[in-house]
């Protein structure tokens, strides 16, 4: 049957739903990794989680995959139906996680295109033996080993009716939500959820994966379910679930005779209404009714009302269930999966808009003298308000909260403190906090070394935090905030600190400081940016971990390409901070051209606090060459970026050019330039990699008159 239709599109909605469901289940079980035992809410969650994700895989044909997940569903179903007491609640997080990373890693092979060849036979013998073990009351099985647990795949979609007095008999109507993509597929996965129970199953419209287009019909008519099967209600609604693809389930329960008239419907005049808590008698007692007034009326006499007719109308507080038919459908806030690609050639267009924009309005054929470009401006106006509008849409659509990549960072902090045997609390601040979709792929490494080094490195021993009197349980903290257009990430740790005087003996050995010059000289910031070069450690013996001199060099390379810094501040005995200052978006920013000699520079306006014009008598010149400004009886430093570039032509007199005060964090500089030429919005295009890295520098820009800038790096020049 697979090779009847296409799957492309379904394996995209499996990769992206299934991935939705992973980030879920780890956060969930991340959330109450430290709790005595998962909450009732939560057991039900993961529960669903799994019995989704082994019915979607069942029907795309990963059986590795559909039967570990099936083992921890029945995990789940064993602890959500019994109650057991003495679950070993760290051991059960393990195996959860285990199975997200195995389902994670099988997902990757099957988006790279590698054959889905996982082996879970281990995972699912721990899972039996676990299972087992809670079985008999939290005592670990004694004789033979469970039977393996293997997950046979149903032979056919329809099972012959086979009733017996037990048989119940149910009509299922479901609501799918109508932004639902590929409706048809869901449908399916419903019943290939039932059919675990089921004796006897039918389903209109019956061409679900055949037929593409039954997917409209689904989202416009309903999809219908005739179930025969020994069960209740309730669990036949426990099965099917409502989420964030199915609106509404109706189940109404119906007697043999009306099972077997199938997909009959009646005229489409309203159903009568039935109180649904009524019994079946009730019910057929009330249909008769209906049919004998009818009769003495003598109107044409209505088809026999069948199971297709009747829907069921949501239970109001205070009032009792009621049936109802053609009921209006609510509406439901609609969201659209896009194709990461598309959003960065979407995003590409609007930068070439924008330099295509400056090009029409700094067109030197709009400078001839007594030229009346009113009508062009007032166009012209609006033309930018346009597509400053648009960027601001399109690049809220890229921004994303950072709570999947904190999460993350949980995770590696539970793996991390379980293996080397200490006591960390892992606490995320701002996680919400929104960047670029672009900027989240290049932070995700760096963090991950941050995060390792911090329990790794910082945190001490437990014996060794209750020696030197602190608190037994380590800390880690993981922050985010926005200021000034950019994100500032911090890793946080409360454990020993840097030890500034092993980092110097280290840093000497391998020849990196100056002979002449002592250790005194060194700042504090000075050293603990040694631990950033290549080849660096101080840990004396290799571990999986740490030790290798690998790890933070790649963090500053990786938020360097990003136009960001790490800054690192550590007190001795007391813990270190990592921070992250990377810029809230790569595409388009806010700038000031100014011209230096022949050459043109963008400054970031979200740093320049100030434009001031000084006189010769204001600056105050060092005989070591330093040179700095008295503005308003504060002293400045001054930099001149004609001199610091060594570049031809430019103004050296103070007087012939404009100041600008840069201000990062506490830190201000004032930058001498010839002039300025305006405000500009700006599309950042990297520095091409064949030139080397130079000090200052972010990236560059074109310009309207098709001209070439170079943009300012704030925090390289203040440092």
């Amino acid at each position: 049957m697979a090779d009847d239709f296409n799957t492309e599109s379904m394996l995209d909605m499996y990769l992206f739903e299934n991935g939705q469901l992973l980030e879920q289940l780890q956060e969930t079980v991340l959330e109450q990794k430290d709790a005595e035992c998962f909450d009732e809410d939560s057991i039900n969650e993961i529960f669903r989680t799994m019995h989704t994700i082994k019915g979607s895989s069942g029907i795309m044909m990963f059986d590795n995959i559909t039967a570990v997940s099936h083992k921890l569903e029945d995990v789940f179903y064993y602890l959500r139906e019994s109650h057991p007491d003495n679950v070993p609640h760290v051991e059960l997080v393990e195996h959860v996680l285990e199975v997200e990373d195995f389902i994670s890693n099988e997902m990757e092979k099957i988006r790279s295109g590698d054959p889905v060849d996982g082996d879970a036979t281990n995972i699912i013998a721990d899972l039996d033996k676990f299972l087992n073990m809670i079985k008999n009351g939290g005592v670990p099985a004694e004789g033979n080993a469970p039977p393996e647990n293997v997950h046979e795949e149903p032979k056919h979609f329809y099972i012959a009716p086979v009733a017996t007095s037990a048989s119940r008999f149910y009509k299922i109507f479901i609501t799918f939500f109508p932004e639902t993509e590929m409706a048809n597929v869901h449908a399916y996965k419903t019943v290939y959820a039932l059919k675990e129970i089921a004796e006897d199953i039918l389903y209109s419209p019956e061409d679900i994966l055949t037929d593409e287009k039954s997917g409209e019909a689904i989202i416009k008519d309903g999809f219908r379910i005739l179930l025969q099967a020994q069960c209740t209600e309730q669990e036949v609604r426990d099965l099917i679930g409502v989420g964030y693809d199915i609106e509404k389930v109706e189940v109404y329960e119906c007697d043999a005779n009306q099972f077997l008239l199938g997909f009959e419907f009646g005229d489409s005049e309203p159903a009568p209404q039935i109180d649904l808590e009524s019994s079946v008698e009730v019910i057929e007692a009330k249909q008769e009714e209906t049919q004998k007034a009818a009769e003495e009326e003598k109107k044409p006499e209505k088809p026999q009302i069948v199971p297709g007719d009747f829907v069921i109308q949501s239970k109001e507080p205070g009032k009792q269930k009621k049936l109802a038919k053609d009921k209006p459908k609510g509406e439901k806030a609609s969201f659209i999966s896009v194709n990461v690609s598309k959003m960065d050639q979407l995003m590409d267009l609007i930068g070439e808009l924008v330099i295509s924009e400056s090009v029409v309005l700094q067109n030197s054929d709009l400078k001839v003298p007594g030229l009346n470009l009113d009508n062009f401006n007032k166009a012209a106006a609006q033309l930018a308000t346009i597509s400053t509008d648009l960027q601001n849409v399109i690049m809220s659509m890229r921004m994303v909260p950072l709570t999947n990549t904190f999460q993350k960072m949980n995770r590696i902090v539970f793996d991390v403190s379980r293996k080397l045997g200490k006591d960390i609390e892992f606490v995320m601040v701002g996680d919400t906090t929104e960047v670029d979709k672009n900027i989240i792929e290049h932070i995700s490494d760096p963090l991950m070394h941050l995060v390792r080094n911090a329990v790794d490195h910082g945190i001490e021993t437990n014996e060794e935090r209750v020696h030197s009197g602190k608190l037994e349980k380590g800390k880690v903290t993981l922050s985010a905030r926005t200021e000034a257009g950019k994100v500032w990430i911090c890793v946080e740790d409360n454990g020993q600190g840097l030890d500034r005087e092993k980092i110097l003996a280290k840093a000497r050995k391998q020849g990196i400081l100056e002979d002449s010059k002592p250790d005194a000289a060194y700042t504090d910031k000075e050293v603990y940016q040694f631990i950033t070069l290549p080849g660096f450690s101080t840990n004396e013996q290799v571990t999986e971990y740490s030790g290798r001199g690998v790890g933070m060099d790649v963090v500053v390379q990786n938020i360097q390409a990003i136009g960001g810094a790490l800054e690192i501040e550590s007190s001795p005995g007391a813990g270190s901070t990592m921070s992250l200052k990377i810029p809230l978006t790569l595409a388009i920013i806010d700038g000031i051209v100014m011209e230096v000699g022949t050459s043109s520079f963008v400054m970031e306006t979200g740093v320049i606090k100030q434009f001031i014009r000084v006189k010769e008598d204001m600056m105050v010149h060092e005989p070591n060459g330093d040179e700095f400004v008295m503005i308003r009886g504060e002293c400045f430093p001054v930099l001149r970026l004609g001199k610091w570039y060594g570049l031809e032509e430019y103004q050296e007199s103070v007087e012939d050019g404009v100041m600008l005060i840069l201000e990062v964090e506490d830190r201000k500089v004032c930058l001498l330039v010839d002039k300025l030429v305006g405000e500009q919005e700006i599309v950042v295009k990297p520095i091409p990699s064949y030139i080397k890295k130079v000090k200052g520098l972010s990236g560059c820009t074109q310009l309207g008159d098709g001209s070439i800038a170079l943009i300012l790096d704030a925090p390289g020049l203040v440092e």
